[in-house]
C-alpha cells in the first residue's frame, strides 16, 4: 500500500486570525486624505446660510456669516452691500459709516463699476446727530445722479425737519404722498410726519400772532414799542445780587450801649430772651407739652396703696399700708 500523505499539525486554539485593530489600522492607512471644497462652493453654501439667516430675522449671524464671505472674497459687492444693509437694521451706525466711507472695489474698477454708499453714509450720520455732515452728503448724492430717489427724498425731509425747515419739509412730505400707496405703512408715516410739519408751519404764520392778539392793549403795545431786552453776563449778573444782598453804606448798623445790658448778657452771643416770658405759662405756645404728671384729679393714676371708700352711712375711710382688717 502507498504511505498516507502527513497532515499539518493543528493547534487547539484552531487557525489564527489578525486582530480587527490590525485591520482597522490598514484601513486607515490606505484612506486617501479628504480634499477641501473648492472656493466657489464653500461661497455658494455660504450664501445659502445668508439668505435663511436674513429670512428668519438672524441679523447677527448673518453678519458674521458675510464676515466669512469676505475672508475669502473681500471686494465680494453682494456680501458688502448686505453687510452694509444689516448694519444699519441692527443700528451699528458708527460702524456703517466707517464701511461706507472705505473705498469699495478692486483697483481696476472704473466709478461706474465701484457701488457708491453716499446714501448711507447720509443716513448713518443723520442718525449719529452730524446734520450739518448729512446735509452735505445729501447735496453731494443729488450733484452726482439727474433723477433724485424715493429715500433720498425721504431722508432729505427728515433733515429738513430736524433742522427746523418746516416749510421745506412740509412740501417735501407731499410729494412723497401723492406717490405712495394709500394702503401701505409707507403712506401712514408720511402722513404722520405731514401733519407734524403742518402744525409747526400754521403756528409760525398764524398762530404766534394770534396769541399776541389775545393779549390786553397795553401789554400787546408795551411789548411792541419796549426795545429787546440786553443780556447780561453771568458775572455781571452777580454783582448785581451781590450789591442788592448787601447793605448799603449809608446805613451804618446801631451801636450798642452798654449801660442797658444786663449783667451777664455778651451781645451777639447770648441767646434773646424768650419772646413769652410775661405770658402765663397755660398761655404759652409750650404748656401741655411737658412730661410731668397731674396731682390728684382725673387722669392723675392711683397712688400705690389707696383703697376704694366704704359705701354705707358713717363709714370711714380705710387707712393705707399693710394693716390688719379689723
Amino acid at each position: 500500500m502507498p504511505p498516507r500523505p502527513a497532515t499539518k499539525p493543528t493547534t487547539k486554539s484552531g487557525p489564527q486570525k489578525s486582530s480587527p485593530a490590525k485591520s482597522s489600522r490598514t484601513s486607515r492607512q490606505k484612506a486617501a486624505p479628504k480634499q477641501p471644497l473648492p472656493v466657489a462652493d464653500r461661497l455658494k453654501r455660504l450664501f445659502t446660510s445668508l439668505c435663511a439667516q436674513i429670512d428668519g430675522g438672524h441679523f447677527a449671524n448673518a453678519i458674521k456669516t458675510c464676515d466669512k464671505i469676505l475672508r475669502l472674497d473681500k471686494h465680494d459687492p453682494d456680501a458688502l452691500q448686505t453687510k452694509l444693509f444689516l448694519l444699519l437694521q441692527t443700528d451699528q451706525y458708527a460702524a456703517a459709516l466707517a464701511m461706507a466711507d472705505a473705498p469699495s472695489g478692486l483697483p481696476g474698477d472704473t466709478e461706474s463699476t465701484v457701488k457708491d454708499h453716499t446714501f448711507e453714509k447720509a443716513y448713518s450720520l443723520y442718525r449719529l446727530h452730524r446734520e450739518a455732515d448729512a446735509s452735505e452728503a445729501m447735496k453731494e448724492l443729488k450733484d452726482r445722479s439727474d433723477e433724485v430717489d424715493r429715500g433720498v427724498l425721504h431722508l432729505e425731509a427728515q433733515l429738513a425737519y430736524r433742522q427746523g425747515n418746516y416749510q421745506t419739509a412740509f412740501e417735501l412730505y407731499n410729494q412723497l404722498l401723492d406717490t405712495a400707496d394709500p394702503n401701505s405703512e409707507e403712506h401712514s408715516d408720511i402722513l404722520t410726519n405731514l401733519e407734524a410739519a403742518q402744525k409747526h408751519v400754521d403756528f409760525l404764520t398764524s398762530g404766534f400772532l394770534h396769541a399776541l392778539d389775545a393779549l390786553p392793549p397795553a401789554v400787546s403795545s408795551t411789548l411792541e414799542s419796549a426795545p429787546p431786552p440786553v443780556a447780561q453776563p453771568h458775572q455781571q449778573q452777580q454783582a448785581v445780587l451781590a450789591s442788592a444782598q448787601a447793605p448799603s453804606e449809608t446805613q451804618k448798623p446801631r451801636k450798642v450801649r452798654m449801660k442797658r445790658v444786663p449783667k451777664g448778657v455778651v451781645p451777639g452771643v447770648t441767646p434773646p430772651p424768650d419772646p413769652e416770658r410775661w405770658l402765663k405759662k397755660s398761655e404759652r405756645t409750650t404748656s401741655g407739652q411737658g412730661g410731668r404728671r397731674r396731682k390728684g384729679g382725673a387722669g392723675g393714676g392711683a397712688t400705690q396703696g389707696a383703697m376704694e371708700s366704704t359705701g354705707g352711712a358713717g363709714g370711714k375711710k380705710s387707712g393705707g399700708g399693710k394693716g390688719k382688717k379689723k
